[in-house]
């Protein structure tokens, strides 16, 4: 099973297409906020499910701010990251994770991509789509691969 995870697309889609492109129809999708067009345009490219969660720039959006979902025997913890302070740490996120049962917590927000491990928990990060702000200004999205009981995260780049 195959997992595209992206966030920050900030309603500019061509990024987008071209991960699709790049990976083939994954099997689900998750956005972690800052869409900025509550995913329609999205939706519209995609065959699978597609979770998706309001960012702090998704104004008057109806989506939830964060979202507990179970992809292929994975317990995750979607958001942002804007209410959890991420640019402080990301223990107040592992913890919200923990609390929900959740092994993995993933979110967007700081523009940066990173996997790594925070008080047990797998915390993931795939960076923008649309306005990198890591070293080298890459766009990045993270796919995440579940081949029995094993699961691998990869941060890739366009």
């Amino acid at each position: 099973m195959k997992v595209l995870i992206m966030s920050d697309t900030h309603g500019r889609e061509e990024n987008v297409e071209k991960a699709l492109a790049r990976e083939g129809m994954p099997d689900h999708v998750l956005h972690l906020g800052d869409s900025e067009d509550s995913g329609a345009h999205l939706r519209s490219l995609l065959t699978c499910p597609l979770e998706i969660v309001a960012g702090n720039c998704d104004f008057f959006s109806d989506l939830p701010k964060t979202i507990v979902t179970q992809v292929g025997g994975v317990r995750i913890l979607m958001a942002h990251g804007h209410c959890h302070f991420v640019t402080l740490g990301l223990h107040d996120l592992a913890e919200d994770a923990r609390a929900n049962g959740c092994s993995v917590a993933m979110f967007g927000h700081t523009h940066r991509p990173v996997i790594k491990e925070v008080d047990g928990i797998t915390i993931v990060n795939p960076g923008s789509l649309s306005f990198p702000r890591q070293n080298g200004r890459c766009p990045s999205y993270a796919v995440m691969e579940l081949t029995g009981d094993k699961v691998q995260y990869e941060i890739r780049y366009i």
